[in-house]
């Protein structure tokens, strides 16, 4: 059954709670040390966490002071076309640091957006454009506004900007992405609402069949499913402390921001008594989605989700039997709306365990003896529905020490309309006239491993056959091969499937019963390469899709692939920024970067709505334990040979 989290005294980690982020909001609100305070029509883009540096939290976890409690704001001020940083200390309730910038443009504001999609939807030169398609009823007409990008043009340099396109609903909870109106385009200046440009580029027939898939659209739905249910007569076998997380040999304190989302703090494993640190923080640092349409409804479609959008702000309340099954319990996210109030995301995160099949097996063929041992892992899980597509994030811990990322990705299509006969070049037609177009996802997450402390180094693995030879007489001679990365330009890497490449991350200082340094491998999922030009927008701005790994020296204000603002930026900052000092990484304090991408050419099965793919990667131990550490679970219950 559900259950929500016990209060415990407050970790530093603990992500601000609503009366928090209530009194955060009032601090900003009454401050004027900058001659005049926030004029009217500010919005709040984020209040949250300002997380203590590392050395703070490991000084606290040694029973040293607990680390100052502050909060991080982020507003914007529409009439000053200003954007506004703001650091608030909660322990003095006062605000101790303000800066007003021009340079940046915060993550989109749910609200602005909206307000936004009313004023094209009532501006005269857009009905003009619905009317010539036939559309008359404006009530059925639904806008869908986009961060416009950065694509260079003097006029779209230096404004808050959305790119608007249209969808038809015909009744109220009809899919819209059925029916695209494709040739229309909005630009909107997002500080003052006003329609820059209605862009009309000729008229493409609406798709009219329905992408309904709700049970009544559905049905007749299917009767042969058989009961299946996940019980633990004798409860979970985890344990939460406030936001701390123990299961079996592992503890976890598990964070949530509202750009980040879910996060996974202090990650450690008990070995024999001893408890050994492996990771202080694991998030999503960017995501970006480039499409390959260059047509001018979608060329400018590359929603960086994390820095635009905020995967923490749109998590999606999870329901025990549809999101989770089986002995669940739940923590709770809040975040805030523009007004700076706090806005409470029930069930943000589902945290339950799962049966996953043998963990290890050997059965002796002469005479049937030996032992099986069956895999549990923990999950833990919460969902973020952005625009049309639903992005799973589950993090797994095993019994034998590995760590797994898993992101789901699920909903609807994006789509446009296409004349009829015409066969989409840069798509997959999934219904009479509707294209779905060709895609990319790509996912950084920053991984800050600190595996048996702080000093850690990591090695490129990878295989190579032998020459035919004196050494390799048979033809049948590999490999494996090693080399130390010694600084951020030498260690953006690439995965090469033909030469089994991989990354373990090692504490130099650190070694195992046979002598190799303690480490583990960071194992790559199914991934792929951008097909954007080098030289495109989406390329520029999210460089961090170049390499599937970078490593950077640890840095508390180096936290998001693509910059602290992606936002209509031109593009550069974050990874390529920072990694071109070339700073030293060999035996320092190393935060690894990992980008994997999911590439999607649509079928019809995907259509009217997504089964789930998933894309992700693997951390395994390496040296890390003496042997395998699960020899020690208990055989199934009953206990018999096989």
């Amino acid at each position: 059954m559900g259950r929500t989290q016990e209060r415990a005294t407050t970790h530093p980690l603990d992500p601000l709670d609503a009366s928090e982020i209530a009194a955060v909001a009032s601090i900003v609100r009454a401050y004027d040390g900058d001659g005049g305070g926030l004029a009217d029509g500010h919005r709040f883009v984020t209040i949250a966490l300002a997380e203590p540096e590392k050395a703070a939290v490991l000084g606290w976890a040694d029973g040293g002071a607990p680390p100052a409690r502050e909060a991080e704001v982020v507003i914007l001020d529409r009439r000053a076309q200003e954007t506004v940083e703001a650091l608030v200390s909660l322990d003095a309730g006062a605000v101790t640091a303000w800066r007003r910038r021009r340079d940046i443009h915060p993550m989109a504001v749910v609200s602005e957006l909206m307000e936004a999609e009313e004023a094209v939807r009532l501006h005269p030169d857009f009905q003009a454009a619905m009317a010539r398609r036939g559309v008359t009823d404006f009530d059925t007409v639904q806008v869908d506004a986009w961060p416009a990008g950065h694509f260079g043009p003097e006029d779209e340099t230096g404004q808050r900007l959305c790119r608007a396109v249209a969808f038809i609903r015909p009744r109220p909870g009809d899919s819209e992405w059925a029916h695209p109106v494709d040739g229309v385009i909005v630009l909107v200046d997002l500080n003052t609402l006003e329609v820059l440009r209605v862009e009309d580029h000729g008229v493409v027939p609406i798709p009219a069949e329905d992408g309904n898939f709700d049970a009544e659209t559905a049905a007749p739905l299917r009767d042969d499913i058989a009961p299946l249910e996940i019980t633990q007569p004798d409860g979970p076998g985890f344990r939460l402390d406030g936001r701390v997380l123990t299961w079996q040999r592992w503890q976890v304190h598990v964070g949530f921001t509202p750009r980040e989302g879910l996060i996974l703090n202090r990650l450690s494993y008990d070995d024999g008594g001893r408890r050994r640190p492996i990771m202080h923080r694991a998030s999503l640092s960017e995501m970006v989605v480039p499409y390959g349409d260059p047509g001018p409804t979608h060329y400018f479609k590359n929603a960086f989700d994390g820095g635009e959008n905020g995967v923490g702000i749109a998590a999606s309340p999870l329901t025990r039997g549809c999101d989770c099954l089986g002995e669940i319990a739940y923590l709770d996210a809040v975040v805030s709306d523009a007004e700076g109030a706090p806005v409470p995301i029930p069930n943000a995160v589902c945290i339950h365990e799962e049966d996953v099949g043998v963990l290890w097996r050997h059965i002796e063929w002469r005479d049937g003896s030996g032992e099986v041992r069956r895999s549990r892992r923990l999950v833990i899980s919460s969902f973020s529905a952005i625009g049309n597509y639903d992005y799973g994030f589950f993090w797994y811990l095993y019994q034998d020490g590995m760590i797994e990322l898993e992101v789901k990705l699920t909903g609807v299509l994006s789509t446009g309309a296409v004349a009829p006969g015409v066969e989409p070049e840069h798509g997959t037609l999934v219904a009479p006239g509707l294209n779905a177009m060709v895609h990319q996802h790509f996912f950084n997450f920053r991984l800050d491993l600190d595996i048996d402390g702080t000093r850690n180094a990591v090695d490129e693995v990878w295989t190579e056959s032998l020459p035919p030879g004196p050494d390799n007489p048979h033809g049948n001679a590999f490999r494996p091969r090693r080399r130390r990365l010694a600084s951020e330009r030498e260690a953006q890497r690439t995965v090469d499937t033909r030469s089994a490449r991989w990354w373990e991350i090692v504490n130099p200082g650190v070694r195992h019963r046979l002598g190799a340094p303690v480490g583990y491998r960071l194992l790559p999922g199914g991934t792929t390469f951008p097909f954007a030009q080098p030289d495109a927008p989406v390329s520029k701005r999210a460089g961090f899709m170049r390499n599937h790994v970078w490593v950077t020296p640890y840095r508390p204000d180096e936290r998001y692939a693509a910059g602290d603002y992606p936002n209509l930026h031109p593009g550069g900052a974050g990874l390529p920024e920072w990694t071109s000092a070339d700073r030293p990484i060999d035996g320092e304090d190393v935060v690894v970067w990992y980008t994997f991408g999911h590439h999607h050419v649509p079928r019809p099965e995907d259509w009217p709505v997504m089964p789930v793919a998933t894309a992700g990667f693997l951390l395994k131990p390496v040296g890390f334990f003496e042997r395998n550490p699960a020899l020690d679970l208990p055989p199934p219950h009953p206990h018999h040979h096989c």
